[in-house]
């Protein structure tokens, strides 16, 4: 892994309601990896609990890395993805 890519943070999305709940699965996934980002766009869907929240994109460039599939669980604070700056 490279360190000039941007990790996309589970904790930076983690509903204030939902604080005490330590896991979630990612819902389903809008973009490929390859694919180019903006700043701002939804990338993904997570499920905490019975509450769907999209996940945007911290950075403009592309998606490099998807760390986490659809369906499978993960914890608060564990990256989802890696975007390269463009």
């Amino acid at each position: 892994m490279s360190d000039d890519l941007v990790p996309v943070e589970s904790a930076a999305v983690w509903p204030e309601d939902a604080r005490d709940v330590e896991e979630a699965i990612v819902a389903n996934w809008f973009v490929r990896e390859g694919s180019s980002v903006e700043e701002g766009d939804t990338i993904a869907e997570i499920q905490i609990e019975k509450v769907s929240v999209d996940v945007p994109a911290p950075a403009t460039g592309e998606l490099v890395e998807r760390l986490v599939d659809e369906n499978e669980e993960f914890e608060r604070g564990d990256a989802l993805a890696r975007i390269r700056p463009a």
